[in-house]
């Protein structure tokens, strides 16, 4: 069960980045940090960074499939990593824009 749901997880975060990619700024789906939510520059540049970030950890998930009890690395480290990359990135975005 757990080899089959490798793939299934990595095609929800996929699918999860190309629709991050879509998202307009609201209060219920996306990065939605109070940096994010101020600002739509800062919404876009987010969640096109992490609409890339989250189909890239969802490709990993799919190919930890082939590790067998490593593959649960292949999940959580790049889902984990992108999510705090996102959210510091997201921060030192708004800063800038802030300070310009």
């Amino acid at each position: 069960m757990g080899a089959a749901m490798l793939p299934a997880l990595g095609l929800f975060f996929i699918y999860a980045g190309i629709m991050m990619g879509k998202a307009k700024r609201n209060w219920f789906i996306g990065v939605r940090t109070p940096w994010t939510l101020s600002s739509d520059a800062v919404w876009d540049a987010t969640h096109c960074l992490g609409a890339k970030l989250f189909i890239g950890s969802g490709l990993l998930a799919i190919l930890g499939a082939f590790f067998g009890p490593y593959a649960v690395w292949f999940v959580f480290v790049p889902l984990l990593g992108s999510a705090l990359f996102l959210v510091v990135y997201s921060y030192v975005l708004y800063q800038r824009e802030t300070k310009a």
